[in-house]
This record gives C-alpha cells, sequence and structure tokens, in this order.
C-alpha cells in the first residue's frame, strides 16, 4: 500500500489534467478555481486507498476519487452560498470572487461533472458506483437541510444532531471508501462493512472537527478558532454543555447563543470555560474515540489482510490526533 503523500501526488496530477480551459469561460473558471485551491483530499485519497487494498491497483479508482472531490467541492460552492461565507481555504468563495448566480450554474456544472466520470468504467461497476452516488448525494442534502434547521430550533437533540453530521458528512466519507471497494469488484459483504468503517470514521472526524474548532492550535488549524461559536452553531459541545449544566450554567449559556457582539472574544472564552467545566469537553473527546472503535470494529469483519488492517487503524489514528 502507497503512503498517504503518494496517494495525494497522483491525485492531484491526475486533478490537474481534468481542470482544463473550456467555453464558456465564465461557467468553468469558477469550477476550475475551486478544485484547485488545494484541501486535505481525504475522500478521493480514501477512495484510491481502499481500491488498493482490496488488491486492485490504485489508479484504477482515480476517476472514482475524481467524482468524489468535484462532488465534495460542489457542495462547498452552494454551502458558502447559503452561509454567505466570504471565504474558503483561505481565499475568495466562488460566488464573492464573481456572483451568486455564477455559484449556483457552476456548481450546478460540477455536479453533473461528477456524475459523468463514472462513464470511463465498465457498465457493472458504472451502475454501482452511480447507484452509490445517488443515495450518497441526496443524504447529504437531507444533512445540510438538517444543518439549517438547527440554526432555529432551541430543541435540537443529540440523536438529530448525530444524524445530521452523519448525512452532511459522514456518509460522504463512507462512500469515497467503497467506490474504492466497488472499483476493486470486492464482495458486497466486503464493500458494505468498509462503508460502515468510513461512516463511523466520518462521524468521528466530525465530532473531532466540533472540539477543534473550539480547542484547537490557531496557527495549525486553518479555520479561526471559536468559529461554531461565533456563529452560534449548536454543535455536540454545546448539546452536552447544555444537557450536563445546572440551569444558572444553562441559561448563561443559552444567552450567550443568542448574542452576536462585535468583539466575540470574551463570549467564545466563556463558553469555552463553560464547556469544560460542564464536563462537555471531555465527553465530546469519549465520543470521538467511541466511533473511531465503532469504525475499527468493523475492520474485523473485512476479509483483508492484517497488514491493511493496521494500516487503516494507523491511518484512523492519525486522522483523530490531528490538529489541524
Amino acid at each position: 500500500m502507497q503512503n498517504i503523500q503518494s496517494y495525494h501526488e497522483v491525485f492531484v496530477k491526475h486533478l490537474d489534467a481534468f481542470v482544463s480551459s473550456k467555453q464558456p469561460e465564465t461557467l468553468y473558471n469558477p469550477i476550475n478555481y475551486i478544485l484547485q485551491l488545494g484541501g486535505k483530499r481525504l475522500r478521493p485519497i480514501l477512495t484510491l486507498m481502499t481500491a488498493e487494498i482490496f488488491e486492485c491497483d490504485y489508479k484504477k479508482a482515480l476517476d472514482a476519487a475524481l467524482s468524489i472531490e468535484v462532488f465534495h467541492n460542489f457542495s462547498l460552492v452552494h454551502d458558502d452560498i447559503m452561509d454567505d461565507a466570504p471565504l474558503r481555504r483561505g481565499q475568495e468563495t466562488v460566488h464573492e470572487k464573481w456572483d451568486i448566480n455564477t455559484g449556483i450554474l457552476s456548481g450546478d456544472a460540477m455536479l453533473i461533472m461528477a456524475y459523468q466520470l463514472f462513464e470511463n468504467y465498465e457498465p457493472h461497476v458504472f451502475q454501482e458506483l452511480a447507484k452509490l452516488f445517488s443515495k450518497t448525494a441526496i443524504e447529504v442534502c437531507e444533512g445540510q437541510q438538517y444543518d439549517v434547521d438547527f440554526e432555529t430550533r432551541d430543541d435540537v437533540t443529540i440523536t438529530e444532531y448525530l444524524k445530521m453530521i452523519e448525512y452532511k458528512t459522514a456518509v460522504l466519507v463512507g462512500a469515497a471508501m467503497k467506490m474504492g471497494a466497488i472499483v476493486a469488484e470486492a464482495s458486497h459483504e466486503c464493500q458494505d462493512s468498509i462503508y460502515d468503517f468510513g461512516r463511523n470514521l466520518g462521524i468521528a472526524f466530525q465530532l473531532q472537527d466540533d472540539y477543534l474548532d473550539a480547542f484547537g492550535n490557531p496557527e495549525t488549524f486553518g479555520k479561526q478558532v471559536g468559529g461554531d461559536i461565533i456563529e452560534n452553531k449548536k454543535t455536540y459541545l454545546y448539546l452536552k454543555a447544555l444537557e450536563f449544566s445546572n440551569g444558572e450554567d444553562q441559561l448563561q449559556l443559552e444567552h450567550l447563543y443568542s448574542v452576536n457582539p462585535s468583539d466575540p472574544s470574551e463570549k467564545i472564552a466563556t463558553i469555552k470555560q463553560l464547556f469544560v467545566s460542564s464536563g462537555s469537553a471531555e465527553a465530546t473527546k469519549n465520543e470521538i474515540e467511541n466511533y473511531t472503535k465503532k469504525a475499527f470494529s468493523v475492520l474485523d469483519t473485512i476479509k483483508i489482510s492484517e497488514e491493511n488492517k493496521d494500516k487503516l487503524r494507523a491511518f484512523g489514528n492519525d486522522l483523530m490526533n490531528r490538529n489541524v
């Protein structure tokens, strides 16, 4: 199995070859822009890794990996419009650099382009990839809608929040891995198991992202620490803090999540203190570990070498111990 850097380099080379000057430029330039903004490329790397784990030349999975990355970036373009976000990966978002109509149309084209990439596979592989992709794409939309709905609700439960991050984030991680297994023509049992591995790891990944948003190192996190607090997002940390806090602390937390001070530094500091004192911060770390263990337990059922299982565990541990 290759190392992560090798997968990354080969994938970026494939992506660069995919990006080309087309007409009309006003449609395709924004697409090329968002695809070349960088990022961890986590999902396509997982597709390539999974294909090789199931004894397939990982380069056969490059178009499936690219499809996942194009879809992921399509969703970011539209999410940024919905959130009125000015920046993505430190650069102007598509709708800010061009305009909202361009963002909508270029995003639509990216979704179609993601499907087109499956045409490079044999019909039976194409059918399996497209079926999984359609299911995943609609779930991501459902997750995004739950996220939007939660902004105006004060009664969001832990169960609902976990379902939201599963659909918005984790199913795409699971699908990225299952696509690698489909290209490798692994058994359906193995395809489903590697999907569950990725889905559970994806939930852990998002919970870790929530935690790092509050407690990450500003120099390495890559985003503004406390961004979720500033936006009053009801994350796992917030919901657990409400659950664990006494009446006075609950009221303070709810009040702080209803205001938007011009200087949010004091708000961020107070809420982080409540996250720690209530036990919410520790509970979140425990839940990250819980979902990571769920992912690892799935590996016992997959028919791959122990060496490859160890590599997947190592990858999962690295992902959960990240500070970015």
